[in-house]
């Protein structure tokens, strides 16, 4: 029997029960519409996020002195680089690099006349485009170059505070030694960033006056690079090794957000298992049903000579048929909805609140991978053609004699 003759049988066999077969082709394509939009949701999210935090946070590539602890935030002379410089003057002869700053951190203790508050005060020089990010959602002024006096603070922080640009506030941090030292500063702008561990709890300065009223010297915490591509980290890590100093990549710098991406894609995995189960379930249903409706069918097919392999073959081709059209639509539905929320974004208020000191804004955006799009229909082809093997072995070993006498 030709190969057409069985794609005819398989199709009137499906028109013949027109209800369940809309149904089935409804269970495959939404099955397939949740898997799409929750990989477009988590990849948007997770690429977001690290995109986000690697501009506001970390940069592709640190230089640090090998004994620097940034949870210590240490003003240790021997904790610190003294060429800051330099190196940043390295990195930016590289035309693998977008941006380039030192930064000096320090803890302090910002106060007002009746409230006060623990922040990181980062040092930085207010000429590098490193700051773009910073400067893009920026109530006020940006600090000057000598910026004198000058002072950014978080916008959240702000309002914890009841301050506003053009306050006047005290900042204290700590020397060398573990001494105190107090300053007066004039805020000239209000940093929003969307990331908590900034908009929270982070103070700037010009390097220069951090460098001053820490008594660093000319000394800085780390020497932030941004390239112009993340495929360049390694090469640019290499370039920048030197004795006495470390230099992180980003990965290494983000191991929280990896560990969460690998944590959300096994969870991803889960809830993929989970749907094409369903489907699963749902396509063997139908086709079991396709047998016991038409056993007798079976028994005369046989009976004239259809061979079981030829039976079987018929069967798949209906599981194919209800798989093509069903994934054709997935695919087409899954991939509006994905870019439609990559244009529009999903607004969920203040959640990154809850997401600790990761980059997430008010709106979640989610991310359209064609590829995957393939991907993920490939294999619920491969779930279908596996589960309709049971119901066409289960036509096949029907015996004829039987089948016939079936009403």
């Amino acid at each position: 029997m030709a190969l057409k003759q069985f794609w005819v049988m398989a199709y009137r066999d499906l028109v013949r029960n027109k209800r369940r077969t809309i149904i089935t082709f409804i269970a495959i394509a939404l099955g397939l519409i949740l898997v799409i939009f929750m990989n477009g949701l988590i990849t948007g999210m997770l690429n977001n996020m690290l995109t986000d935090t690697i501009k506001l946070d970390s940069g592709h590539v640190q230089v640090r002195a090998e004994s620097y602890e940034v949870v210590k935030s240490s003003l240790l002379w021997q904790d610190l680089i003294n060429n800051a410089d330099e190196i940043a003057a390295k990195a930016e002869a590289m035309p693998e690099v977008a941006a380039v700053s030192p930064i000096l951190w320090a803890g302090g203790v910002l106060g007002t006349a009746s409230e006060s508050s623990n922040v990181r005060v980062s040092g930085i020089d207010p000429t590098s485009t490193l700051f773009d990010p910073i400067r893009a959602g920026l109530t006020g002024e940006f600090l000057s170059k000598n910026g004198r006096g000058e002072i950014l603070i978080g916008k959240r922080l702000a309002d914890e505070l009841n301050l506003d640009v053009g306050d006047r506030i005290n900042l204290a941090v700590g020397n060398p030694d573990g001494l105190p030292e107090e300053g007066s500063f004039t805020i000239v702008g209000l940093v929003d960033t969307g990331f908590p561990g900034i908009d929270n709890a982070n103070v700037f300065l010009t390097l220069s006056q951090a460098q001053a009223i820490t008594g660093s010297g000319n000394r800085a915490s780390t020497v932030r690079i941004l390239l112009h591509d993340d495929e360049d980290t390694e090469t640019v890590v290499a370039a920048m090794q030197s004795p006495g100093m470390t230099v992180l990549s980003w990965q290494e710098l983000n191991e929280f957000i990896m560990t969460t991406v690998d944590s959300a894609m096994f969870f991803y995995g889960i809830l993929y298992a989970i749907i094409f189960l369903v489907v699963a379930v749902i396509i063997a249903n139908t086709l079991l049903m396709s047998v016991f409706e038409r056993t007798r069918e079976i028994g005369i097919l046989a009976a004239l000579g259809m061979k079981g392999r030829q039976i079987m073959t018929m069967f798949l081709l209906e599981a194919v048929i209800l798989g093509l059209i069903g994934c054709v639509i997935g695919i087409v539905l899954g991939a509006i909805l994905v870019y439609y929320f990559s244009i529009n974004g999903i607004f969920f208020g203040d959640m990154g609140d809850a997401i600790g000191d990761m980059a997430i804004g008010s709106s979640l955006y989610t991310e359209l991978v064609v590829a995957n799009l393939f991907v993920m229909a490939f294999w619920m082809m491969v779930v279908i053609v596996i589960v309709s093997l049971y119901p066409a072995w289960y036509a096949v070993r029907l015996e004829p004699v039987e089948a016939l006498h079936t009403l």
